[in-house]
């Protein structure tokens, strides 16, 4: 027996106690997917069978069900389920998630329920709990399908659980494994003339019948076409148009979604009391002169028609109305009523037409929405939303929009068929791509990301970066990315130091990358390099230029020389690259003056002094030795500390002494490379010439090999031996999921600069060891994948805005309270 669910829906098993519900849920499920009852209670009580429990644990269940539906997961719901108040609370919870609930019925006999319970020590109630439940259970049964569940499969004997096979089913309205291309025809209304002309105009080859009527069109290529619904009323052929569509949707030339005006056609055929105008009586009236077997296949095609489209792996959708993000492939009553009708008020304005909200100036997703319903004098993008409704039965005109082209296709009307019942509304006012709005970064947020789904920036996450942002950084239309923070290895267990690669090696082992690559870490400071043809800017990871004025000017001039060989190479007007800036007083020199050698100057002018005069009381037989040791090592770290930060600072006359040391090419146009290798992209940078490049030192370890981890942990000891920063541990393939992106080691010296001079005594390291990395590496995660999404929409080319509101979630997830020191 085969039970057929939505591969988006809500799973409600029903059941007596011992009826199998938790063996079959465990059989056809995963068991993230499903929800016990039992342990809910258990963890909410620390006792599964603790029914004063139930409460709570109930509470919790269904809000970990809510959401799962909310994030798009299958969820299925393990419990007795057989009183209606129970169930009622979980066909709200997939009604809230727009998904389809649906009941799986284990209608055990009795006798079985009472011999497996009898067998669990843990189920030692009466047999009348079993006879109760199945009483209700057999009361619930006729009116499942009135509760709201959409399917309802009943298995009555052992012998149906035990055959029994889940099958899962796409909604009608998934079709992302249609890739297109696309033509998108906005509202028809009946005008079939215009309508073959547009499909010719398109390039379609009509295919007419007997008698000469257009019953098909062949598209160019393998494009079809996708009509936003109204195919009816108002014009002069509704039949015509509806004999058309009919026919390449048979034929598998076009797609149709479910207009407003088809779904009263259907009701009026149907015999339902409707009320007859706007156009209706024009469908009816020549409906009423095609044959009953013509008036029945265009009822029956309406009434199929599909309220929204997802398509090309959810780039596209396509619905009457439009569609928020949250409806999109989503399944419920209130998903359809949007597609088919919009946002209304439920006022009517002077006309007597229904007001309705604008949901795509608030539209922020990252799929195309493509609909018609309201009436544009041109069709126009608002939010990468576009409405195709440009009145062609009010005498304006037919549109279709090639996809992914984006390219406008229109035919003017023939006349006017139908007098408007309210005045062409003005054009909307379109916002450039390259206009940001407060509104595109303020709030609570969440951005879709393609690496790790929605990241959630939090409203005073983003009151702190906006300062910065309109403050003190760059132009936004050169500001199209900003680094991650890069977390830490994991603290070592080692006696004198705090971070060791076999710790990253051994992390990245257990994640399952098995090849890593080891970057030499350069102490200077991180900078972004976009270069253009012509303009571009070099700027620090929080947006700010790096040299004002001239300065920055020449650096961007010579930058741009040594890179011009690979826009040829990689086709392309523009370049963003990922690098270091040495030396580090380049850009901190104020950092280093104020904070590094403010220490290091009273470290030296005070503690040489104090060991001098502890030296004088020891030799006058006064017992300060443990005093004079503790002071002797400070002032030992005290000169370690100066020689820390020294060896990274260097003169500098202008750009004369300045180096940049590359090691990622992150993006170009229409293209991004965090699917090639690190070593492709040190290769390809390793070839930039002249004085101001800087080679980064690597090496590849295989983290399952012991010799090859050895030569990794040797390497780095070299690095370290005289002071060295240390070194980023990456993943050799670049992009994963399953790890962090990159782990910095840092040297013991180096780790002088960022904990203080004495970090290293012991009591300080012991108590630095309890550093707590959840955060940080978290964060990391999270601003990785909003970079990665900011590069993938800058290389295709979206609007600023779109690009900038990744961008800008990276600064403001950088005001999140983790230790810097990290």
């Amino acid at each position: 027996m085969e039970l057929k669910i939505p591969d988006l829906c809500l799973v409600v098993l029903v059941g007596a106690s011992g009826s199998g519900k938790s063996t079959f849920a465990r059989r056809h499920f995963l068991p993230t997917q499903v929800l016990s009852s039992d342990y809910f209670r258990g963890l909410v009580s620390d006792d599964e069978n603790d029914q004063s429990a139930s409460a709570a644990a109930f509470d919790v269940l269904h809000h970990v069900a809510a959401k799962r539906l909310e994030a798009g997961k299958v969820t299925v719901v393990d419990a007795t389920n057989v009183q209606a108040p129970d169930r009622a609370k979980l066909v709200e919870i997939a009604k809230r998630a727009n998904v389809l609930p649906v009941a799986i019925v284990l209608d055990t006999p009795a006798d079985v329920c009472l011999r497996r319970n009898a067998s669990r020590p843990d189920r030692d109630f009466g047999a009348h709990v079993v006879k109760r439940h199945r009483a209700a259970l057999h009361r619930s049964l006729k009116h499942l399908g009135k509760e709201g569940f959409k399917r309802v499969h009943v298995l009555r004997s052992e012998s149906d659980v035990d055959n029994a096979t889940v099958v899962h089913e796409k909604l009608l309205n998934d079709l992302r494994h249609e890739t297109g291309p696309f033509d998108v025809i906005g509202d028809v209304h009946g005008c079939r003339a215009e309508l073959e002309e547009l499909l010719t105009e398109l390039g379609y080859a009509l295919v007419r019948d007997e008698e000469g009527r257009a019953v098909d069109a062949l598209p160019p290529g393998d494009r079809r076409a996708v009509f936003v619904g109204d195919l009816v009323d108002r014009g002069p052929d509704t039949p015509g148009v509806l004999r058309l569509v009919m026919g390449m949707v048979a034929n598998g030339h076009a797609l149709s979604v479910r207009g407003n005006h088809e779904e009263k056609l259907v009701r009026a055929l149907r015999g339902h009391k409707v009320t007859v105008r706007h156009g209706l009586e024009k469908s009816l009236e020549q409906l009423a002169h095609e044959p009953e077997e013509f008036r029945l296949a265009a009822q029956k095609f309406c009434d199929g028609l599909i309220a929204h489209y997802v398509l090309d792996d959810g780039k596209l959708v396509v619905a009457h109305a439009g569609l928020p993000e949250r409806y999109h492939g989503r399944a419920s009553a209130k998903v359809r009523s949007f597609a088919l009708y919009g946002d209304t008020t439920g006022e009517t304005d002077e006309y007597g037409l229904p007001v309705r909200l604008p949901w795509a100036n608030d539209y922020r997703g990252s799929a195309m929405v493509l609909y018609g319903h309201v009436l544009v004098p041109e069709a126009e993008w608002v939010n990468n939303t576009m409405c195709l409704e440009t009145g062609v039965v009010f005498g304006g005109k037919l549109t279709a929009l090639r996809y992914p082209e984006k390219e406008l296709v229109s035919v003017k009307a023939h006349q006017v068929w139908y007098e408007n019942d309210r005045p062409f509304p003005p054009p909307v006012a379109e916002r450039a791509p390259d206009v940001l709005s407060l509104t595109d970064v303020t709030g609570l947020r969440r951005i879709e990301t393609s690496v790790m789904g929605a990241v959630t920036v939090r409203a005073e996450q983003s009151a702190s970066a906006l300062e910065v942002m309109s403050r003190f950084a760059i132009d936004p239309h050169d500001l199209l990315y900003l680094p991650p923070t890069m977390a830490p290895t994991a603290t070592s267990r080692r006696e004198d130091v705090l971070e060791h690669p076999s710790d990253a090696f051994a992390e990245y082992r257990a994640a399952g990358v098995a090849q890593v690559i080891c970057e030499e870490k350069h102490m200077g400071s991180r900078a972004v390099l976009l270069v253009r043809e012509e303009g571009g800017a070099v700027y620090t990871r929080t947006g700010r230029a790096f040299f004002d004025g001239a300065l920055g000017e020449e650096l961007l001039d010579r930058v741009r020389e040594a890179v011009r060989p690979l826009f040829a190479e990689l086709a392309t007007d523009w370049l963003l690259l990922d690098a270091e800036l040495l030396p580090w007083n380049a850009k901190a020199s104020g950092l280093i003056r104020e904070q590094y050698a403010a220490v290091g100057a009273a470290a030296g002018g005070a503690l040489p002094v104090a060991v001098e005069a502890l030296s004088a009381a020891a030799a006058r037989g006064v017992d300060v030795s443990d005093l004079l040791a503790r002071t002797s090592r400070r002032a030992a770290n005290a000169v370690a500390y100066q020689e820390a930060y020294s060896r990274y600072c260097w003169p500098t006359n202008g750009l004369e002494g300045v180096r940049i040391a590359p090691f990622q090419l992150l993006a170009a146009a229409g293209q991004t490379f965090h699917d090639r290798s690190h070593l492709w992209h040190l290769e390809k940078l390793g070839a930039l010439e002249g004085p101001l490049w800087q080679q980064t030192r690597h090496l590849v370890v295989d983290v399952t090999d012991e010799s090859s981890v050895a030569r990794g942990v040797g390497w780095w000891e070299s690095l370290t031996a005289d002071g060295g920063e240390g070194m980023v541990v990456k993943p050799l393939a670049n992009l994963t999921r399953r790890a962090q992106p990159g782990v910095k080691v840092r040297g013991r010296e180096y780790l002088r600069i960022i904990y203080g001079p004495d970090y290293t005594e012991p009591a300080n390291l012991a108590r630095l060891r309890k550093r707590s990395l959840g955060r940080k590496r978290g964060l990391a995660l999270r601003e990785y994948a909003l970079g990665i999404e900011a590069l993938e929409r800058a290389a295709r080319g979206e609007p600023l805005w779109r690009v900038h509101e990744c961008v800008f979630g990276v600064l403001a997830l950088e005001s999140e309270p983790v230790d810097p020191r990290l």
